[in-house]
């Protein structure tokens, strides 16, 4: 091509236009990520037996195809959790069973949206590789994960091999700033936090390992950019913590993000928002307003369908492909709280209802059955305050079923003990997020939402001061309350998992949160001196800290979920071959008509002087107690109460 410059023009003018004239083109690309359905793939609350404007694929699925009309060029992607989490994925898995040859009901609404890949979250192991892998057969996109492997027995790491194709680099077709057609190869790699080799111990051992996240993208990382990726999303299925690393980190997020050659993190795990969580975005080298982590750009879209992420990406011409120029990030909600109402934004899509609707009316019909009958309410209103009766009926049942299996056995004649945890409790589930079970019939739903995870049940054997070392880290839930101080005190530790606070039956106590916590949230003992736990007794006497007790409990808490001191897996003495939701719903069965009240064996050692509140439903104003005020509802739609 020959450049005319015009007569009387200057060096330096022509110098800016030949410049101008070689000015390379650009491409924007636009990433979306979906993460944490947790099948929820239709607009419903199964619990509560009705449809919802707050959950839903089918809502995502229309702000997805907004985003994407919105561009030329756009890519989707999910980070995983998809499987498990409501009572649909129970039927698929258990109901009316998967089977060969069959598409899961995930993949038949996943495969009309046009992903081009997807991650494996730690919840896709929960009903056993065997069901993941025929589940995954149905998708009409690849799926990544680097870093689990399969179990060889040499404890040779130098030949370990994948279990999952670890990443993928695919050529995609975009169009540039000139309208011309470009070829950019776009890598996926994902991960999954290696504790599900704790979390799904039965499942998983002697069959896969899982090594650390950080490690293996440095060593997929380098090996995808000489394969000639252009571009490298990486897609942990891991939250973000700002602590110093360490090796096996199950929320690697935020030091993943310093990996070099990384040029996007699509992450999850941990059901939160990023860009948009206050706490997420002061974390040093975070840009909340850009939606960067040391300057890559990120999304962390909620959960069960609550919000698409979306990332644009700038490409620049890089030899002979492309590179990363600049980028930035943002969630786009199905829905937002005014008050106690939830306002839909989007309207769900009818196609990915369609998709789904035989199993979605088989699991209607499935979790409607009857199993029981309940002479008053089950709520879990107050779980965290005071005794409850959505934990005792748990703990009631799993008793009972461990003294029917040790009949016979070594253990009879040990006493049992039974630990239970409040599930559904608000948190970042909402104001509406509680179990609400009225009296009359109990059906299966019911169940499923008095004990929503699929956990096998598992028995341990522990010293009665082992006992109180389990509750002392359940009583991590509190805020240390000032007791000379007569100012409002909260008293719920929002960072606290409420599936930690266990409650053990069988025993008294009483919680003094006036003192310090003794572990922190490592599990590690953070103040040797506190003891929060008192006055702890046993059939009307003192703990005698030597005897030992039967605790029955879960697989993720007897295989050490939530970094309980002596629950690592090396104390668990019967593996029961019963889900601990099974084991209600036989319970129930059994017993036909149940009283769900409270025997109230925990209770607060008092708070002094102090105002302490707590929040919970706003429907719990009616079931209130009189040591308990109502004070407002709070700018998150929970109500504010005053515990006396």
């Amino acid at each position: 091509m020959t450049f005319f410059v015009p007569k009387g023009a200057t060096l330096f003018a022509s110098s800016l236009l030949f410049a101008a004239m070689a000015q390379a083109s650009t491409i924007d690309l636009r990433v979306m990520e979906t993460t944490d359905i947790h099948m929820n793939l239709v607009d419903y609350d199964y619990y509560g037996d009705k449809q919802s404007d707050a959950v839903g694929l089918s809502r995502v699925a229309t702000l997805i195809k907004a985003a994407r009309a919105e561009v030329t060029n756009s890519v989707l992607v999910d980070n995983g959790d998809l499987l498990q989490g409501t009572p649909l994925g129970d039927y698929v898995a258990k109901g009316r069973v998967l089977r060969f040859g069959e598409t899961h009901p995930a993949f038949k609404a996943m495969n009309l949206l046009d992903y081009d890949v997807g991650n494996i979250g730690n919840h896709e192991f929960n009903y056993g590789l065997d069901f993941l892998m025929k589940s995954l057969s149905g998708a009409n996109f690849p799926y990544v994960n680097s870093n689990v492997y399969v179990d060889d027995g040499d404890n040779d790491a130098s030949n370990d091999q994948p279990y999952f194709q670890p990443y993928i680099i695919k050529d995609k077709t975009f169009v540039d700033s000139d309208g011309k057609k470009q070829t950019v190869k776009v890598g996926y790699i994902g991960f999954v936090p290696p504790q599900i080799m704790t979390w799904d111990k039965d499942n998983l051992t002697h069959k896969v390992i899982a090594k650390d996240i950080v490690e293996s993208a440095n060593k997929y990382v380098p090996e995808m950019k000489a394969n000639g990726a252009d571009v490298i999303i990486a897609i942990p299925h891991s939250g973000m913590m700002n602590s110093p690393y360490l090796k096996g980190e199950e929320n690697a997020s935020y030091h993943l993000a310093k990996v070099e050659g990384i040029d996007a993190v699509l992450f999850g795990h941990s059901h939160r928002i990023f860009p948009g969580d206050k706490a997420l975005d002061a974390f040093e080298g975070v840009d909340g307003d850009k939606g960067t982590i040391f300057g890559k750009p990120a999304t962390m879209p909620g959960f069960w369908g609550s919000h698409l992420g979306v990332i644009d990406l700038t490409l620049e011409p890089a030899g002979n492909g492309w590179k990363v120029a600049d980028g930035k990030a943002e969630v786009r909600a199905i829905s937002r709280r005014e008050g106690r109402k939830t306002v839909a934004l989007v309207e769900a899509d009818a196609s990915i209802n369609d998709a789904v609707k035989t199993e979605h009316e088989g699991t209607l019909a499935y979790m409607r059955r009857k199993v029981g009958e309940s002479t008053a309410d089950i709520n879990s209103f107050f779980a965290l305050v005071q005794d409850d009766p959505s934990i005792q009926i748990v703990n009631n049942a799993q008793v009972w079923y461990v003294e029917n299996i040790v009949r016979g056995t070594s253990y009879e004649g040990m006493p049992i003990l039974s630990a239970g945890a409040p599930f559904k409790a608000g948190g970042r589930g909402g104001p509406d997020y509680y179990t609400d079970v009225p009296k009359g019939d109990i059906a299966l739903k019911n169940v499923s939402d008095l004990y929503i995870y699929p956990n096998d049940l598992k028995v341990v054997k522990l010293t009665g001061a082992q006992v109180v070392e389990w509750l002392e880290v359940a009583a991590g839930q509190f805020n240390q309350i000032d007791a000379a101080s007569s100012a409002p005190q909260n008293l719920i530790n929002a960072a606290f998992p409420t599936y930690n606070f266990d409650v053990i039956d069988g025993i008294n106590y009483k919680i003094n949160v006036t003192q310090p916590a003794r572990y922190n949230a490592d599990g590690k003992v953070a103040n040797e001196n506190a003891h929060r736990i008192e006055g702890v007794s046993f059939q009307g006497k003192p703990l005698d800290k030597s005897a030992s007790f039967l605790i029955a409990t879960n697989n993720y808490r007897a295989g050490g979920g939530g970094h309980f001191p002596n629950l690592s897996g090396e104390t668990i003495v019967i593996d029961a071959p019963d889900k601990n939701r099974d084991v209600v719903a036989n319970y129930l069965l059994s017993q036909k008509t149940i009283n769900p009240a409270a025997d109230n064996n925990w209770s607060f050692a008092g708070f002094g002087k102090a105002k302490v509140l707590f929040t919970t439903s706003p429907k719990a104003k009616d079931a209130a107690g009189k040591n308990m005020i109502y004070q407002s509802l709070d700018d998150n739609g929970f109500a504010v109460f005053e515990l006396k």
